[in-house]
């Protein structure tokens, strides 16, 4: 047996017989057992005598509050127990280190009986420091000093070696006599060289005896926790035992049984309210029908998302017998009813609920139908609302997406945007013409890109081979469509797409392009009644594509039909300076038109209309009316008059197509007339400055002074052509030299967002500003009032008027006798010498002598000759008769009648027009003789008895 540092036992002077030593804590553990016992035997005796819920939780609180206080009292001593331990460390250390570290001690060390020197100042610092021992070894491990005298010259045990390396560290020594707590320190002398060591300690015993001093108060602390606990126990025991009644475990546990089968069992919501109109019970049928919250109870009811009806029913807390009330898609018949009254006060109310649709099982199949049915009938409202082909494209990719697929994209054969019909056969190349996604970016090929089916067993080949849609669920497993194109199919699964239906777009049987789903962000996979949807929803688009590429086909016909109908290039006049600019609606090819007529005597006409309607049959209607105001201007009339033969001819083209059309002949009489058209007839005169204007329903011109001042002349409008009935009137207005005259459709002015007025008044403005060219200030207008998308044509003339000047006029009066033919004829040579028009003198002279014997023989006076040198020659001669000149074959025999055929024949036009107080008849003849051999002279004199 060895002792403290590993000293034989006997050494130490311990006896090595007796009663072990007692364990630290054991007397602790002994006290808690015998203060525990008594409590024990009472708690065990209450538990198993009573049988009350009450009892039973008393003595269960008990147990517990003793095991608390066991545990709490046991940890406080082991924790005493440790800072003892760790106290006694921290002093033996102190200690050895002071003692180490004492002057002198290494000089004692080395001195001849170091144990004379140390041993009285070791045993001193042993008193002073509280320890058990102080030894002052050799670096081998020999005492030279110990509070034991007949240990020093004795080895101590244990491992050394961290001490003689010059580390002090502390230890808890196991042996006998008694388990010490020892710390060792190196001893060094001045050249840092360990040359001893020192050990101090503390038996384990003191460390446990300072403990157990200790005991007697933590018992006590413990024994008064123990009696409170026990009392709370007991009034709490006591207050439950009033509350249940004393009823047991097994009566308790049978009415919390029968509560719960009636208040959660039962096919029947429970709603239980306090007087403040908090939820304080909900059973789980009410949670369900109601859709409440977890957290619901002791929310108030008006918090709980209920419907406001029910509500302010659980709030008000009156009576309700059968109430129906909805919740979502359900209606529940209620009733309340108050309970009964507990301390005098009322206790709140309870309400029960039965669901009264029997839908519950099919709620969640019901709302996917609806939610298609919802995303159907907005496909419906949404999807071809511009008979646009690509825009309608895009419509059916922004109603699908998010709502059933994540991504959109739709692909058109090459023919369909243009409005051609597609032809049959197999189909593996289309134009992508839309895309649409939850996300901005896109592993699919962009809008513009050619698409091409390549490998039959593509879903998208397969589509369109079968003619119906078809299903990839899984894009993974779709080794046709990953064939097609392998690095594209790979990002587009590493970006995220997993599955694919592909729908062809058809109508009429005829294929016109195909639409496809994708899911990417949406973890479910495409089923069956997708596929369903999606053929319903790819059928519904089709039909808006295909009426799209059917009226972009009429608007192409209509717009090839109008341009060719409408004058390509205006005539250069001397007359006018003529801009315009016309632009078709939106919507479809209307029926404005426009036209400039180069009329007799240097004058011209300007027309602008309008036909009511768009399309073919308007652009169609808009040509036979330009057509026949070409025909009637030959006739030179006055506008008035050329409006009403119009408008006869309109009348007449109308009731002939009813008649066609009540025969059975195929007719349209509600599309093919043309009553509705409008026109506005101008002409001008550049001699006089004289313009006459008239108006069939259409607004008048806007007239624009030198000085920039912009007047609406006061114009007369009658009624537009067709109607028939009355007569139209024309004004006539005097136009300064410089004079601006703009005609225009009122398509230009007003439309859906903008009146007539105010649409007169911006014109106006712009108009007003000087300093421009016909075509810039027809550029301005449109800059001004062009709509974003017009709903109707708009035609713009501007024509800047001119004045012939005086020196190319020349005028004569004639009187009633032959003989004054021959001055006038003189007088007209001398001017055309002047002009520099000698080459064409004869001629004009030819013609001048037949006018005027003709004027003199068979009308009546006055007579005037009148010459005008514009772009050509014009002769002029007027008299007061209205009797009309014709031409004639006159026979060999015949002495007259050969004038006029010889006017025919050297004039390049000739022709007769009305006037207010007779006629004016009228020849025209080229600036410069033609190269054609003249004639042989003729006696001008001789012609003079020739007549018509």
């Amino acid at each position: 047996m060895t002792g403290r540092f590993g000293l034989p036992g006997g050494s130490e002077g311990a006896p090595e017989d007796g009663p072990p030593a007692e364990p630290p804590g054991g007397r602790v553990r002994r006290f808690t057992r015998r203060l525990a016992r008594p409590f024990s035997r009472s708690f065990a005796k209450l538990s198993l005598g009573a049988r009350s819920v009450a009892g039973q939780v008393f003595a269960l609180q008990a147990v517990i509050v003793l095991v608390l206080i066991t545990a709490a009292t046991t940890a406080l001593f082991f924790q005493a127990r440790y800072d003892g331990r760790r106290d006694a460390r921290n002093r033996s250390l102190a200690a050895a280190e002071a003692f180490a570290h004492a002057p002198g001690l290494p000089a004692s060390l080395r001195s001849a009986d170091p144990t004379a020197e140390l041993q009285p100042l070791a045993e001193g610092a042993r008193r002073a420091s509280g320890v058990d021992f102080i030894a002052v070894m050799t670096t081998d491990g020999v005492r030279y000093t110990d509070s034991r005298p007949e240990l020093v010259g004795q080895r101590a045990t244990g491992d050394l070696s961290r001490a003689v390396a010059g580390e002090s560290f502390t230890e808890t020594f196991k042996g006998k006599p008694s388990d010490v707590v020892r710390a060792v320190v190196p001893v060094r002398d001045s050249a840092g060289r360990v040359v001893g060591l020192i050990a101090t300690g503390i038996e384990v015993t003191n460390v446990g005896d300072v403990v157990e001093d200790q005991l007697p108060l933590l018992l006590g602390a413990a024994a008064g926790a123990l009696l409170l606990g026990t009392g709370g126990a007991a009034l709490v025991s006591r207050r439950l035992r009033r509350q249940t009644r004393g009823l047991g475990e097994a009566e308790m546990t049978r009415m919390n049984e029968h509560h719960e089968a009636v208040l959660h069992a039962v096919r029947e919501g429970v709603l239980i309210i306090d007087t403040e109109g908090r939820l304080i019970l909900a059973n789980d049928e009410a949670r369900r029908l109601l859709d409440l919250p977890p957290d619901a109870e002791q929310r108030h009811v008006r918090d709980l998302g209920l419907d406001p009806r029910t509500a302010a029913l659980l709030a008000s807390g009156r009576i309700a017998t059968d109430e129906v009330h909805r919740a979502g898609d359900r209606l529940l018949a209620v009733n309340v009813r108050p309970t009964k009254p507990y301390g005098g006060r009322p206790s709140g109310s309870v309400m029960t609920l039965r669901d009264s649709t029997e839908l519950a099982a099919l709620s969640g199949r019901a709302a996917v139908a609806r939610d298609r049915l919802q995303l159907l009938y907005d496909a419906g409202v949404r999807i071809g609302t511009t008979l646009d082909v690509v825009r309608t494209a895009e419509e059916l990719s922004e109603v699908a997406v998010p709502r059933f697929a994540d991504f959109v994209t739709v692909e058109l054969l090459e023919p369909v945007p243009r409005g051609e019909e597609p032809s049959a056969g197999a189909h593996t190349e289309m134009l992508r013409a839309a895309i649409c996604g939850v996300r901005a970016d896109s592993p699919l090929q962009p809008v513009g890109d050619v698409i091409r089916f390549v490998v039959p067993t593509a879903p998208m080949s397969a589509a369109l081979d079968a003619g119906r849609a078809v299903l990839a669920a899984d894009l993974n497993a779709a080794f046709g469509w990953r064939a097609q194109d392998q690095d594209g199919t790979r990002v587009a699964l590493d970006y995220g797409l997993h599955s694919l239906i592909s729908v062809p777009l058809q109508a009429r049987g005829v294929v016109l392009g195909m639409a496809n789903f994708w899911r990417a962000d949406t973890p479910e996979a495409f089923d069956e009644e997708d596929l369903s949807f999606a053929e319903e929803l790819a059928a519904r688009a089709a039909v808006s594509i295909d009426n799209a590429r059917r009226f972009t086909r009429e608007h192409a016909v209509a717009v090839t039909l109008q341009r060719s109908l409408l004058p390509r290039v205006l005539p250069d006049l001397s007359a006018v300076d003529v801009a315009f600019r016309y632009l078709p609606a939106k919507a479809g090819v209307g029926g404005d038109w426009f036209d400039v007529i180069p009329l007799a005597g240097a004058r011209v006409a300007l027309v602008v209309g309008d036909v009511v309607g768009h399309g073919v049959h308007a652009a169609a209607t808009m040509g036979r009316l330009r057509t026949a105001v070409h025909n009637f201007s030959t006739l030179d009339l006055p506008p008035d008059e050329l409006l009403g033969h119009l408008d006869e001819l309109i009348d007449r083209i109308d009731q002939d197509e009813s008649a066609a059309a009540g025969d059975g002949d195929g007719g349209d009489p509600s599309g093919s007339g043309v009553t509705g058209a409008t026109c506005l007839y101008a002409v001008y005169d550049p001699v006089s400055g004289h313009c006459s204007m008239a108006s069939a329903g259409h607004p008048g011109p806007a007239l624009v002074g030198p000085d920039g001042r912009v007047a609406y002349p006061e114009l007369p409008i009658g009624l537009p052509l067709g109607v028939g009935g009355m007569p139209f009137e024309a004004v006539g207005v005097d136009l300064s030299e410089g004079s601006r005259l703009v005609l225009f459709t009122d398509g230009l002015l007003e439309d859906r967002d903008r009146d007539f007025d105010t649409g007169l008044g911006m014109l106006t403005e712009t108009l007003s500003r000087p300093g421009r060219s016909p075509d810039q200030a027809c550029a301005d207008v449109l800059a001004a009032l062009l709509f974003p998308a017009p709903s109707d044509d708009i035609a713009l003339l501007i024509a800047d008027t001119r004045r012939l000047p005086a020196d190319r006029i020349a005028e004569w009066e004639v009187l009633p006798d032959p003989s004054d033919v021959s001055r006038v004829r003189r007088a007209g040579a001398a001017q055309l010498a002047e002009w520099g028009l000698e080459d064409i003198s004869f001629t004009a002279e030819l013609i001048l002598s037949e006018l005027i014997t003709n004027a003199i023989r068979y009308g009546t006076a006055p007579v005037r000759v009148r010459l005008l040198r514009d772009r050509t020659l014009i002769c002029e001669v007027a008299d007061g008769s209205s009797t009309s000149p014709h031409l004639r074959y006159a026979a060999t025999t015949d002495e007259g009648g050969r004038g006029l055929f010889l006017v025919a024949q050297y004039a390049e036009r000739w022709g007769t027009r009305y006037t207010e107080r007779g006629k004016v008849i009228w020849a025209e003849l080229p600036l410069t003789a033609t190269a054609e051999p003249l004639p042989p002279p003729l006696d001008l004199d001789a012609l003079e008895d020739l007549a018509w």
